[in-house]
């Protein structure tokens, strides 16, 4: 899988140091109605079509709309069934019902161009995650974390990042290409923490100046 654009330099990871800056605008599709992240936008840019891509804990699949829409096939997974019937009849998405956090990975041995996460955290998935990305593959991987509390749910620890830990742990394995943490304004208030990592295969899957 070919990189796209090049990626913008992170914000900054502090807390008080500046918000992001929001592309965080509205966008088409949705999560339970909220429409895809801006984030995820960003990096779908780069994804081919025709790349295997896993969306984790899909929800109602305003992700796996996202990049089936742009040609990849897609694997969509979540313990909700509901979440299967909203994506039944989406071209170029197959949906496993499974609960990822009582069950073993479903998806072991099998490898992805993108692997997508939102506003999900289980912390014994990280390794997963990572051996789950094809040499080039993104992940791309946006949540809540910690001072989000003043906004709203989630509110337990257990629900929330610490300060750069995406950075932390996917950091020491993966190529990064960009990393922020702060407060967005859109679709509601929120501190999050949210980054884009690469498994490298050799310099030609870090050319930020590639195009397709």
């Amino acid at each position: 899988m070919w990189l796209r654009r090049r990626a913008s330099p992170p914000a900054p990871a502090d807390a008080d140091a500046a918000s992001i800056r929001p592309t965080d605008k509205p966008a088409s599709g949705g999560h339970g109605g909220e429409a895809a992240s801006p984030w995820v936008e960003r990096f779908a840019a780069r994804v081919a079509p025709g790349a295997r891509v896993l969306d984790v804990a899909c929800g109602r699949g305003r992700h796996a709309r996202l990049f089936a829409a742009q040609g990849c096939l897609v694997d969509a997974v979540d313990r909700d069934a509901e979440a299967g019937a909203a994506l039944a009849q989406v071209q170029g998405v197959s949906f496993l019902q499974a609960d990822l956090e009582g069950g073993p990975w479903p998806y072991a041995g099998r490898v992805f161009d993108a692997v997508v996460v939102t506003h999900y955290l289980h912390r014994p998935l990280y390794p997963h995650l990572a051996d789950a990305l094809a040499d080039g593959g993104l992940l791309i991987y946006e949540t809540f974390v910690a001072g989000h509390e003043r906004f709203g749910r989630p509110t337990n620890p257990d629900f929330l990042l610490r300060p750069r830990e995406l950075l932390d742990v996917f950091g020491a394995r993966l190529a990064v290409l960009a990393f922020e943490e702060g407060v967005v304004s859109l679709p509601r208030p929120a501190r999050v923490s949210r980054i884009g990592v690469v498994r490298a295969g050799g310099d030609a899957h870090l050319r930020l100046d590639a195009e397709r």
